[in-house]
């Protein structure tokens, strides 16, 4: 069968894109090839995601550039790719499968903006509807290859971060498999978290625990960290010496870098939602945070049909022990002398201790504000 280029391109090679942006990018540019007087493209996927409802790919005929929109669960509905391609030009959009006639589908939307003529009227003739209706047809087996990719990524990275998530898909997966990596490691719990659980009622404990890993998973995130578990009322997350980094002395400050300046929000945002929580009569909650720097094994660990990805080692112990210091210490954050030996920022020493099943004393250190 000798089909036009975008639609031989949809059967034999669009199933293998690696991501929906180039998928767009790619389909546009065959039907720009075809003649089609195209100004820009919009793909929509809806994504299982705590926070993220849909992802919009915007594609511009012009350059060539694809640009990603995010619409959030928590906020109105809107139509991203149809507003903006609205701004381009005439707009043709349908959804994608079985359910592309009905609106309310949670199917793949695909649109395009024409060119319009002189006298502003829609570019799209009968012969090119003709074309981006069987594009329609041709994409439904591609698009659900790719929005199940999507789906599978982002359920990945929100139960085991992005990192971890992405090395399971890279096919890491047998057990006892994993990597030495170097890291700068946070271990955060909070303070008399038993006591407070037995006078809160269970869906206002909840309430207070998303509020506090809020304010600690959204630092660790925010300066390239990853949170790799929570436990109970505790979270652990990694820093890692990336490759970019230049040379491994600039790479392990990096890494502590990025932990410190974490740590610091962690702490600036629980003074604040303390605050909140005062004004509404309820209870603080204290909590402490440590920060050790060296090598952990990162990888599978668990059951035969039953993995966890995340660390162990030595510097994963010591990290654990020296958060339970905050309390006897009267101090929020503490940090090993690792740590401070990969820092410029000013810390304040307090003396060597002795960690519960560590052989060696660790030199501790703090904030100086704290």
């Amino acid at each position: 069968m000798d089909l036009p280029s975008p639609l031989a391109w949809l059967v034999d090679e669009a199933g293998a894109s690696p991501g929906p942006e180039r998928f767009l990018a790619e389909l546009g540019r065959r039907l720009l090839a075809e003649g089609l007087p195209l100004s820009g493209g919009a793909l929509t996927l809806s994504v299982p995601h705590p926070i993220i409802a849909r992802r919009t790919w915007l594609w511009r005929a012009e350059t060539g550039a694809v640009i990603e929109a995010l619409a959030f669960a928590a906020t109105p509905q809107s139509e991203a790719g149809r507003e903006w391609l609205a701004g381009l030009g005439p707009v043709w959009e349908t959804r994608i499968g079985p359910a592309q006639d009905n609106q309310a589908s949670d199917g793949p939307l695909l649109g395009w903006a024409g060119v319009a003529n002189e006298a502003g009227n829609s570019a799209f003739g009968p012969a090119a509807i003709s074309l981006l209706r069987e594009v329609a047809r041709f994409a439904a087996a591609p698009l659900a290859a790719l929005a199940a990719r999507e789906a599978r990524a982002a359920l990945l990275e929100a139960y085991l971060g992005r990192r971890s998530a992405a090395r399971v898909q890279a096919g890491a997966l047998a057990r006892g498999t994993g990597e030495t990596i170097r890291a700068a490691l946070l271990c955060a719990d909070l303070r008399d978290f038993t006591a407070l659980s037995e006078v809160t009622e269970p869906h206002q404990m909840i309430t207070a625990l998303d509020a506090y890993f809020d304010r600690v998973a959204g630092a660790v995130h925010a300066f390239g960290g990853e949170v790799l578990k929570f436990i109970g009322d505790g979270v652990l997350a990694i820093f890692p010496v990336t490759a970019a980094s230049g040379g491994a002395i600039e790479g392990d400050r990096e890494a502590c870098e990025a932990a410190l300046r974490a740590v610091a929000a962690s702490r600036a945002g629980m003074v604040h939602l303390d605050q909140v929580r005062q004004s509404q009569r309820l209870a603080p909650l204290p909590f402490g945070a440590a920060l050790h720097f060296g090598e952990i094994l990162w990888g599978n660990i668990g059951a035969a049909d039953r993995l966890d990805f995340t660390a162990i080692g030595p510097a994963v112990n010591l990290v654990s022990r020296l958060e339970g210091l905050c309390k006897p210490l009267g101090r929020t954050v503490l940090i090993s002398g690792a740590v401070a030996a990969n820092t410029a920022t000013p810390l304040m020493p307090l003396g060597e201790h002795t960690l519960r099943g560590i052989a060696d004393p660790c030199a501790v250190f703090t904030l100086r504000e704290d």
